[in-house]
């Protein structure tokens, strides 16, 4: 492992949307470095370019900005170590190559994939594990020689398999490999490129990575890249293989399931700090506190006795409690600024709110919100005046008393432009008839087109006298 701080590094491939497995192994990588005062690099690992659908990985940099993880080496301010695109590092892989070339620890090998394929079925049939046979390792210098002026090859990386290598994981301890168990693996493709199990631990070598953290998904891949950490001469890191993350009911989360990708959860409202908190507690130990800062919660994590197991289960129901807890934090300010852009995209004319009218709305209603986008529908009424008449009070209040709470609300219509007065005259008409509730129903119902919600008063302030006569009056016509 390398010497000094830690040096950790988050390395997404541009080929779709950050999943929340993706995100947490960011967290997890950025509290690392923070709690143990460490470098925190990001690598964009994209030389699929036939995948790729965010080149420059501008979505992903804006979306790791949004959750509070800042990097101190990456694109966009690169590092001693860079450049941090695998596509541009092409170089440094052909040079890693020819020195493992020349070691010996290499060879050409000319089989086709329809060969490769013929012989993993006759191992199958054979009922022995699917592996290279190193045909091509035996081949001499004039059959190498005579092959490469016709056939294309890739070249594979020699496995001395009579051994084994061990790892320190942080959440599995020891991890012993038997390199019987895997074949001579290829560091390149037909085309030159180079695969993903070389170009990655080979950057891990040269950025002097001491701690790679990364989903368990990445076990299989740890035996091969160890073989070229040793050819390399380079000191092994520590691993931390992170479990999985799975539903409630315990199965794999896909694609079409809500939560899966962090673009569902900011569009639904969810708080980068609440993702965050949420994300970093889950498999993370006891903490005395589950409402922490990013700041805190590196600092509360228990680093020293991980979750060993292969899975841990995402509930999205205990985020959104979580995500309640911080909204209730937020100052009503910050609150609202948050708010907007929901409120703004439904409704366009909430832009022409001055900032007071935006903080009494927001004010209104923020009790009630779970998400940031649960002010569209809380504040509907607000912007889209209801269709409820007079007849719609028949399922409300009852048919027979439709006539008396109608001309209650029309006689006291003159005292509206004081609320108070409106309100201490409303009442004291319906109390000796014992309509109260049903008066402020039918004064809820006219005004939102619900007969529950806000107080009336209230709601008469935030929608102003001039509108909520208008709603009253065209109610009570109908």
């Amino acid at each position: 492992m390398a010497s000094g701080t830690p040096r950790v590094r988050f390395a997404p491939a541009p080929t779709g949307l950050m999943h929340i497995g993706n995100v947490r192994t960011a967290l997890l990588n950025y509290m690392y470095a923070q709690r143990y005062q460490g470098t925190f690099i990001i690598r964009v690992e994209d030389t699929d370019a036939e995948r790729n659908v965010d080149p420059q990985a501008t979505n992903i940099i804006e979306q790791l900005t949004w959750l509070g993880l800042t990097f101190n080496e990456g694109p966009g301010i690169g590092g001693p170590h860079a450049p941090y695109f695998q596509s541009q590092r092409t170089a440094l892989y052909q040079q890693k190559l020819q020195e493992l070339e020349g070691k010996g620890a290499l060879y050409r090998c000319f089989c086709t994939t329809e060969d490769l394929e013929k012989k993993r079925q006759r191992q199958i049939l054979l009922k022995l594990p699917p592996r290279y046979d190193q045909t091509c390792l035996h081949l001499n210098e004039a059959q190498v020689a005579d092959k490469m002026r016709t056939l294309p090859f890739i070249w594979r990386m020699k496995v001395m398999q009579d051994r084994t290598v061990t790892i320190k994981d942080l959440a599995h301890g020891q991890i012993t490999f038997n390199l019987k168990e895997i074949s001579d693996f290829p560091i390149t493709r037909t085309d030159g490129t180079f695969t993903f199990i070389f170009a990655n631990a080979i950057d891990d070598i040269e950025m002097q990575i001491s701690h790679v953290i990364r989903g368990e998904d990445h076990l299989t891949n740890t035996a091969a890249q160890l073989v070229i950490y040793e050819q390399c001469g380079a000191p092994i890191p520590t691993f931390w293989h992170l479990p999985i993350i799975c539903s409630v009911e315990g199965k794999k989360l896909s694609k079409r399931d809500f939560g899966f990708s962090l673009n569902d959860l900011r569009n639904a409202g969810y708080l980068p700090e609440a993702i965050d908190n949420y994300l970093g507690i889950i498999g993370g130990g006891t903490f005395e506190q589950e409402i922490v800062s990013l700041a805190q919660l590196a600092q509360a994590f228990n680093f020293e006795s991980m979750h060993s197991t292969g899975h841990i289960k995402y509930d999205v129901q205990k985020l959104r409690w979580v995500n309640h807890q911080w909204m209730n934090q937020l100052s009503l300010a910050d609150l609202t600024h948050r708010c907007m852009p929901f409120l703004t995209a439904a409704y366009p004319a909430a832009a022409n709110l001055n900032p007071a009218q935006r903080e009494q709305l927001i004010a209104a209603i923020r009790t009630d919100l779970v998400l940031l986008g649960d002010c569209t529908t809380l504040l509907k009424f607000y912007f889209e005046p209801p269709t409820t008449t007079a007849k719609d009070l028949v399922t409300v209040v009852g048919a027979e008393h439709v006539e008396p709470i109608r001309s209650i609300i029309l006689n006291n219509m003159s005292t509206l432009d004081s609320v108070e007065n409106f309100m201490t005259a409303c009442k004291a008409a319906a109390q000796p008839l014992k309509l109260t509730k049903q008066l402020f129903w039918a004064l809820r119902l006219f005004l939102t087109g619900s007969p529950e919600g806000l107080g009336v008063k209230e709601l008469i302030q935030l929608l102003g006298v001039a509108e909520s006569r208008k709603r009253l009056e065209t109610a009570l016509k109908n």
